[in-house]
């Protein structure tokens, strides 16, 4: 076995038995074994030594007596090192295991030995101790290293509301040197008030650096996530901050792309025929004499230019609609006699419904209705274009799912084939369909905190969209 470095600096609870006078352990068994040895010794001393053994010189018997003695405290010396060497071994690789040097093994392992089945489970031990210590170095250096390369802000706070960490990030943010950031409290980084913001929160802020390249933050829209955690026993809280201009500006860039270029496809369909005729009615006009069918030609051009006018006129009513929905003003009302009202429109094609008879929501019925309706239409639309001679059916379900109300509007058309722009304003693959009935669904069930998903049928043909809203919307 190898002892290796001593156990470190000696115990309180040592010092106080050396001062009470206590044996150390050391010491007992070495008491202990020469009250156990002891006797043997003073009976062979005594039977060297008593009157009938005068036949023995005196220098036979003294030597005799100094070869007893001399065994005995040469086995008392190598009981004691028996019993206290594995012990300072293992007082030895305990303490490197405290200072976290899990290099030191014993050696004498065995497992058919009480002792060497100790040493054994100590390396163990130690074998554990240190791949759980090299597991945790791997994982704190790819934590720094994930920090260290986001373009979020992270700041851990103590208790006291000081800085305890930050990353790159976050110091770009302050425009400070990390070192300098360490141990400052929020109110003088300009944090405080982030510390008190509700844990999921948007705020507009304006810090003195930047996250991108160190360009000025400037004022910004900033998504805050804060959550609290313990270390070493005593609360913390997590503070991150992430810039949503550029995403915003993102989103705002290829939504203008799209409106750009569903605005010019529809301007171009009604201005390209308008300036044809213009064209061709310009041209007869200059001929003369006049052709014999001219006042004909001249009214079937107007009409045409009207009519494409008219088109033109609603396509932009239509946006101008989509982009002027008011917010949902929510009053209570019984879900199942709205939901029968609602279905009797559809004449088109009979409508199955299948859900609890007694169940309130607090919505805005008109919006919602007007969802519905188009969900309805779409379906009973898809559902004739599958076999406009076999009788057709949609399914309208609706049921509670905890705080939540889902209706299903369930079809047996021909499914989705594409849906990247089920979503895109005025976009339709029926003939004649304006392109906002899915658009204005969708917005009029966010508006209501809600959602609206479109989703192939898994039991067949068909589609099935479900639009799902809180149970009660606050006003």
């Amino acid at each position: 076995m190898t002892e290796g470095a001593r156990a470190g600096p000696v115990p309180r609870a040592s010092a106080d038995a050396a001062e009470r006078g206590e044996l150390r352990h050391g010491a007992r068994v070495l008491l202990l074994a020469l009250t156990a040895a002891l006797p043997a010794l003073l009976c062979a001393t005594w039977l060297l030594w008593r009157d009938d053994a005068q036949a023995l010189s005196i220098k036979l018997r003294v030597t005799a007596s100094a070869l007893l003695v001399c065994c005995f405290a040469g086995g008392l010396l190598a009981l004691r090192g028996q019993v206290t060497r594995p012990l300072r071994t293992l007082a030895n690789l305990l303490g490197g295991l405290r200072r976290g040097d899990y290099s030191l093994r014993a050696r004498g392992a065995r497992v058919d030995d009480d002792l060497g089945l100790a040493l054994h489970e100590l390396n163990a031990l130690a074998t554990i101790l240190r791949e759980q210590r090299l597991g945790a170095l791997e994982a704190t250096a790819l934590l720094r290293a994930v920090m260290a390369e986001i373009n979020v802000a992270v700041f851990t706070f103590d208790q006291a509301g000081e800085l305890q960490l930050v990353n790159q990030a976050g110091a770009r943010l302050l425009a400070r040197p990390e070192e300098r950031l360490l141990g400052l409290p929020a109110r003088e980084l300009g944090l405080d008030s982030c510390l008190q913001c509700p844990p999921v929160h948007v705020i507009v802020a304006s810090f003195p650096g930047g996250l991108e390249h160190g360009a000025p933050a400037g004022e910004r829209r900033w998504a805050l996530r804060r959550s609290e955690f313990r270390q070493g026993g005593r609360p913390h809280q997590l503070l991150v901050l992430s810039d949503l201009s550029q995403a915003l500006r993102d989103e705002e860039r290829v939504a203008w792309k799209r409106l750009i270029r569903v605005l010019s496809h529809e301007i171009n369909n009604s201005l390209t025929p308008i300036h044809s005729i213009a064209g061709s009615l310009r041209r007869q006009a200059d001929r003369q004499p006049p052709a014999p069918d001219w006042d004909e030609d001249v009214r079937e051009g107007l009409d045409v230019i009207a009519r494409r006018a008219e088109g033109l006129r609603r396509f932009m009513g239509e946006y101008a609609r989509l982009a002027r929905l008011p917010p949902p003003n929510p009053r209570r009302f019984e879900v199942t006699p709205w939901i029968r009202r609602l279905a009797g429109l559809e004449e088109r094609v009979s409508v199955e419904l299948h859900g609890p008879r007694a169940l309130e929501l607090s919505a805005d019925p008109d919006q919602l209705e007007q969802a519905l309706i188009n969900l309805l239409r779409n379906a009973a639309d898809a559902s004739l274009e599958a076999d406009a001679d076999a009788p057709a059916a949609v399914r309208l379900e609706w049921r509670r799912d905890g705080e939540q109300i889902e209706f299903a509007v369930r079809d047996r058309g021909p499914g989705l084939a594409k849906t990247a722009n089920l979503f895109v304003p005025f976009f339709t693959t029926k003939p004649g369909g304006s392109g906002i009935g899915l658009v204005l669904a969708r917005q009029i069930a966010e508006g209501h905190g809600g959602s609206l998903t479109l989703r192939n049928r898994e039991d067949g043909g068909g589609c099935v969209a479900r639009l799902r809203l809180p149970r009660i919307v606050a006003a």
